[in-house]
């Protein structure tokens, strides 16, 4: 903002007492007033005159240059300056004495030098002057104002009474500018010069200034940092690079890493010692356990018979002594259960399928939840809360409808032209005409928006374009001078009457701009318009409906009409909404329907290729089950139907992911468990009748499917426990529908394979069971009765289990495998927290150019607020001094801590020093402020002489109205204390304080800026409830950024509420749903971790093995880990998605091993020939029932339109996939095989000494913490279940 001085000269004599100007002699034809050049002597003023110099120019006594219409003048013009430095009590009085030097200084002459004159109406005026200041005080001043900040822009008082000078010689350079007409400013030139000629006898100004850290005048820490009480506080915290990394020559790593890969290199090399030791050791022992094995053997040649009869009959052996109590109870019930199955089928299916449907009635309730903050913030959030607070004391958060109109770089790493030309203003003003003219239907009346629109200073909407510095008419654009007035306006868009908005506020041309840099505004690359619309708690008054109507009415305009204007100049348009968001994700709900449904159908295929035999021409239409695997589908679908049904009836609604998820989830475990089932029937002999064989296939694979059901379900159910809303509903659905799977699979699909085989037995046509096959030669019967293993089965006895015996490969595989899960661990902490918007939109959707364009072009953040709770503005409480900013606050106060924070921004996110309505209005009671708290003589609120009454609005110009002559301010210094006024005073003015608008005479008027910063309500009590101050965020450009910015607000806010002992708290519209991104490594971490202790306490329980389950354990924990290493490979974020798949992927982490340890534990034999056994019976189960099954349907989601199908369900489905199947089918067989060294050596040693009590000691420790080797067996018959004691 520029002063207007009055000045004159005459040539003549330059020495003190002499004047180079004095009184007026005519003015220019925009009524700005003229010295007069008159070198005369000073002029004794008379006491009133000299009384009112002394108020303003202390330093100003005895004789002066000026008469009291100069005096007034000068007075009228400076008040429009101290608003915004009189919170610095040194800058205000150097800027004072500036221009009183100037104005009325007695000894003028010696540094004022009139250069040029003017005639106006044959008076001589001055033109232009030369004013001589020394250096010294030049930057004086400039150091005591530098910091100084303007607390309703956040910005520093500089930018607008200095143009953000950098220095003094540029501030100089900005007063002395001659204004233009009608322009504010000098109405002539005045030129800043440091010393005169020697010749002219003349002097340099020289009034000593005032340092900010003045003892008498000093300013607070937030306008003067370098204060010395101010510098002894605590610095900001600087971020250490690299603190985390180590150095090894050139070589950079993370410590982790480093750490890691040592460790591996001791592991793999104790490993590999050990294996090697007991290579050598197993040689040398090799004959005495040879003569042992003949021992044994002799002791019960029966037993060796009963193996080599069955080994004859092609029946595996199954060594049930291995079982524990459970396992034994539970194959015994399964003995007995399959037999009762495979009498009464049909009852079993109907009872079965009866009661899931009888769920599925709750579907008539079923709803969808898509709102964002239901699904991502749960219950005691203290986001969400704070929100509330927020919304309920202060105002909901506006509504933002934005457009983004850029110019094209003409090659693609160059530079962007600038957006600031006549063509593209004048087609900004045709896209407003456009959306000041779009009406939208709500509820059959027509909504615009000017209906819902912001209007914070009248009945203009608070568009943020730079079309405001044109008042937001067309007709002004050639009037006020084009794009250089908008050049202007850059510079003075504070306090140039015509660059003030329509809405009567200030436009930061930073929120109408994008693509600059620093303040290079006429750079700027991109023009953001911003409609904020108001918004409503719990959509009082249906505004949030109309404004939801408006908002796909806009977007429709922008996509059919605004994008072909824009696109036809040669830029680009991207827009949003704020339904925009929630309208995308309804429809990428939908996108990949088909997608989805031909991997289903992918998946079904394959299902029912793998539950058949081997393909025969002339028997597969018999032997194929299409129909059983049609059926399973079928009850895996309705066991998912039966979930949701059950909790849509008691009220919980259902979310994408459920849909999305959990058909997966379970159809991966159904599978498994149907081809585990078919199976294991097909395995057994031909010659049993098929209930003995239903109830030998239960008895050997029934405690595994339960085993892997309960711990599957046990790890969904502690996710219940996650307090994000959408992770909790997705494992409650998962845990039923998983319980119902398993019910039905033990139920309905043992009768479906019971009939099944009844129709294969009986010749009937698959899927057409009606149609049965004529009577054929023996041969061809044969050829369908018998059963010969399969070719998955005999890869994996033949070739897979060979290889993985041999002595190296294990070494080689335990090495891998532990080298996997260290980079895995090394690679996890690579992972960030978030979620990236563009990732969950679909791939077409026009947000995408919109997010891109906003990290691209915004040069400011979201707004930041610090709200106070309870504020205590009673005289007896130091609250006061301990929240502003201004003189005599509190170095460590609250708007003291957000400059300094403000200061490192690359550390707290902080962009701006706060607006603080309570330093304007501390200023606007300020004496010194005389223009602002006025009143008149009856006590009530008198506005500044540029506002109605004392201006009337059909007025051109005010000068001194005859309505507000008689206005005096609110107080003297006298009336307040310390300059902070009383309990009844601070609560008589807030209210005229919040209702005074903003001018040129007083821009500190909190109307606008600060109406919705303050809860009155209750506040005559001397506590208000909820106050804000309002700061912004640095440009946040990523999730990181996002994450970071909310951690760092929270701790500055904790660490200065601590300090002040009052209730401070950060707020900003995104909180809410980046809260969870907080710990969203602590919830997945602790989640993960029950989940697996859950998984090892239930197979703890099951098998009484230890060994088993810590097996279990460890494969499902590098399963996990190597996950988190993919993700990172991939860049996949933590989030609920990505939360979501780790606790599923624990659950089928279960399948891939449960089903193989316990083939294996009841296997017998050494360890190569169990472990053949385990992999060509339950191995094939698994390759082929969840392994390929899910391989194909994933693979599918590979061709996705939704990018959040790519990246959080193919690649880490995909993956999962993998890794479940090499740790499971690689892995897990060695390991096994490994973890049981030490219980061989202890044998060799019971065989060795022959000592039965040792013996005995042995099987009962076998029997608690692993499963031993078939040697062990033979001297003592079992009293569990075996496939002899069946009735």
């Amino acid at each position: 903002m520029q002063i207007l001085f009055v000045l004159c000269r005459v040539e003549g004599r330059q020495s003190a007492g002499y004047c180079a100007m004095y009184d007026i002699c005519g003015a220019r034809s925009d009524g700005k007033l003229l010295n007069c050049p008159f070198n005369i002597p000073a002029v004794k003023p008379d006491d009133l005159l000299s009384s009112k110099i002394q108020s303003l120019c202390p330093t100003i006594t005895g004789d002066v240059c000026c008469t009291e219409t100069q005096f007034d003048t000068l007075r009228s013009q400076v008040q429009q300056a101290i608003p915004f430095i009189v919170g610095c009590p040194a800058c205000l009085r150097n800027f004072l004495n500036l221009f009183c030097e100037l104005t009325c200084s007695p000894d003028q002459s010696l540094f004022i030098n009139v250069t040029s004159t003017t005639k106006i109406k044959n008076n001589s005026t001055v033109d232009g002057i030369e004013y001589y200041i020394t250096d010294s005080f030049g930057e004086g001043l400039y150091e005591s104002c530098k910091n100084v900040k303007f607390g309703s822009s956040n910005s520093r008082a500089l930018d607008f009474l200095g143009a953000g000078a950098k220095n003094f010689k540029e501030w100089f350079a900005f007063i002395g500018q001659k204004a233009g007409v009608n322009l504010p400013g000098s109405p002539y030139g005045i030129k800043f010069s440091p010393s005169p000629p020697v010749s002219s006898g003349m002097k340099p100004m020289n009034v000593s200034t005032y340092s900010c850290s003045d003892d008498t005048l000093g300013c607070s820490c937030g306008d003067c940092p370098s204060a010395a009480a101010c510098s002894s506080t605590a610095a900001p915290p600087t971020q250490k690079r690299h603190a985390c990394s180590i150095k090894i020559g050139s070589l950079e790593a993370k410590r982790v890493d480093f750490v890691l890969a040592i460790l591996y290199i001791v592991l793999v090399s104790l490993f590999l010692g050990g294996g090697l030791f007991h290579r050598i050791k197993g040689k040398k022992n090799s004959s005495p356990l040879s003569e042992a094995s003949r021992d044994r053997s002799s002791v019960n040649p029966q037993k060796a018979d009963t193996i080599h009869a069955q080994m004859l009959q092609n029946t595996p052996q199954r060594n049930w002594a291995q079982l524990s109590a459970v396992q034994g109870f539970l194959a015994n019930f399964y003995r007995k259960y399959g037999i009762w199955v495979a009498r009464n089928p049909t009852l079993v299916l109907c009872l079965s399928v009866s009661a899931v449907l009888l769920l599925c009635v709750g579907l008539v309730q079923f709803k969808v939840e898509t709102k964002p903050d239901k699904l991502w913030v749960g219950k005691g959030s203290r986001a969400a809360e704070e929100k509330q607070f927020f919304d309920t004391h202060l105002a909901p958060f506006y509504r933002i409808e934005q457009l983004i109109i850029a110019t094209v770089p003409k090659s693609p790493h160059g530079k962007a032209p600038e957006i600031l030309t006549d063509d593209n203003i004048k087609l900004l003003f045709d896209i407003q005409k456009k959306v000041d003219g779009l009406r939208a239907n709500h509820s059959g009346s027509m909504v615009s928006l000017t209906d819902i629109c912001l209007k914070p200073l009248g009945e203009d909407c608070a568009t943020q374009s730079v079309l405001q510095y044109f008042k937001m008419k067309p007709g002004n654009y050639d009037d006020f001078g084009g794009v250089d007035h908008v050049k202007y306006c850059f510079e003075h868009f504070t306090s140039t009457e015509s660059c003030l908005s329509a809405f009567k506020g200030p436009l930061d041309p930073t929120t109408a701009l994008g693509g600059f840099s620093g303040n290079s505004y006429s750079e700027a690359s991109a023009f953001i318009v911003t409609y904020p619309v108001d918004n409503a708690v719990d959509n009082e008054g249906n505004k949030t409906e109309k404004a939801v109507a408006w908002e796909k009415t806009f977007i429709q305009l922008a996509k059919d009409e605004l994008l072909p204007m824009v696109k036809s100049k040669g830029l680009t348009l991207s827009f949003s909404s704020e339904s925009s968001i929630e309208e995308e994700l309804k429809r990428e709900s939908t996108a990949d329907v088909i997608t989805i449904a031909i991997s289903y159908l992918v998946m079904f295929a394959y299902i029912s290729l793998a539950l058949g035999d081997a393909p025969r021409l002339s028997s597969f239409y018999i032997t194929s089950k299409v129909l059983l695997g049609l059926s399973g589908v079928l009850l895996v679908m309705l066991s998912v139907l039966g979930s949701v049904g059950f909790f849509s009836a008691v009220g919980m609604k259902s979310t994408l992911i459920i849909m999305e998820v959990i058909p997966f989830l379970v159809l991966a475990v159904g599978v498994d468990n149907m081809c585990i089932l078919v199976h294991a029937v097909k395995r057994q002999e031909q010659d049993l009748l098929l209930e003995r064989r239903i109830s030998n296939a239960l008895m050997e694979v029934g405690p595994s499917i339960t085993l892997a059901s309960l711990a599957e379900i046990l790890v969904f159910a502690v996710g219940a426990y996650i307090k994000m809303p959408a992770v909790r509903v997705f494992s409650m659905f998962a845990a039923l529908a998983v319980l119902l799977d398993f019910i039905l699979q033990v139920t309905a699909f043992v009768a479906l394979i019971v009939f099944d085989f009844k129709r294969t037995e009986d010749k009937r046509v698959d899927c057409f069971p009606c149609i049965k096959k004529p009577q054929s030669s023996d041969s061809s019967d044969k050829c369908v009765s018998q059963e010969k293993a399969g070719l998955l089965t005999r890869y994996m006895k033949d070739v897979h289990a060979p290889i993985l015996s041999h002595w190296v490969v294990k070494i080689l595989v335990i090495a891998f495998f532990f080298g996997l899960a260290m980079a895995g661990i090394a690679l996890s902490t690579r992972i960030d927290p978030g979620l990236e918007q563009q990732i969950v939109l679909p791939q077409d959707s026009y947000l995408q150019g919109y997010f891109n364009n906003i990290s691209t072009y915004l040069r400011i953040g979201p707004p930041l607020y610090f709200v106070v709770k309870n504020y205590n503005y009673s005289s007896e409480s130091r609250q006061t001094n301990q929240l502003c900013s201004i003189n005599k606050c509190d170095s460590n106060s609250l708007l003291n801590e957000i400059a300094k924070a403000s200061l490192t921004p690359e550390v707290s996110y902080i962009a701006k020093p706060a607006a603080s309505w309570l330093d304007d209005f501390l200023v606007w009671l300020s004496p010194e402020a005389f223009g602002c708290c006025r009143k008149f003589t009856n006590g009530t609120f008198c506005p500044p002489d540029d506002q109605p009454p004392c201006c009337p609005s059909d007025q051109g110009s005010c000068g001194l109205s005859e309505v507000c002559k008689d206005c005096t301010t609110c107080f003297r210094h006298a009336d307040l204390s310390s300059d902070r006024p009383s309990t009844i005073q601070f609560k008589e003015k807030l209210p005229w304080f919040l209702n005074a608008l903003p001018s040129a005479d007083c821009a500190k008027g909190g109307h606008g800026a600060y109406s919705t910063s303050v809860d009155l309500q209750g506040y005559e009590n001397g506590i208000i409830q909820a106050s804000s101050f309002r700061t912004y965020h640095t440009p946040l450009n990523k999730q990181a950024d996002f994450v970071n910015s909310m951690r760092a607000a929270q701790e500055f806010s904790s660490k200065v509420s601590r300090s002040l002992k009052m209730e401070i708290y950060p707020y900003s519209v995104f909180y809410m749903f980046f809260e969870q991104y907080l710990d969203t490594w602590k919830t997945a971490l602790i989640n993960l971790s029950i989940a697996i202790a859950a998984v090892f306490a239930v197979c703890l329980i099951i098998t009484c093995s230890f060994w088993s389950s810590a097996i279990i354990l460890l494969v499902i924990a590098m399963i996990i880990i190597d996950l988190l290493g993919v993700m990172a490979v991939f860049h996949i974020q933590l989030n609920a998605l990505s939360v979501v798949n780790l606790i599923m992927s624990v659950g089928i982490a279960v399948e891939f091993c449960v089903h193989i340890t316990h083939a294996f534990s009841i296997s017998s034999g050494d360890r190569n020939q169990r472990m053949k056994e385990a992999l060509g019976g339950m191995g094939a189960s698994v390759f082929s029932g969840i392994t390929l099954t899910k391989l194909v349907g994933v693979i599918v989601l590979g061709f996705s339109r939704s990018e959040v199908f790519v990246v959080y369900y193919f690649k880490m489905y995909l993956a999962l996939v993998l890794l479940g199947f090499l740790h499971g089918l690689v892995f897990l067989p060695v390991s096994d095989d490994r973890l049981n060294i030490s219980i061989n050596v202890k044998f060799v040693v019971v065989v060795t000494m022959r000592e039965y009590w040792f013996d005995w000691n042995m099987k009962v420790f076998l029997s608690m913490f692993g499963p031993a080797p078939r040697h062990v067996e033979g001297d003592r018959q079992d009293h569990r279940p075996s496939v002899s004691s069946l009735p």
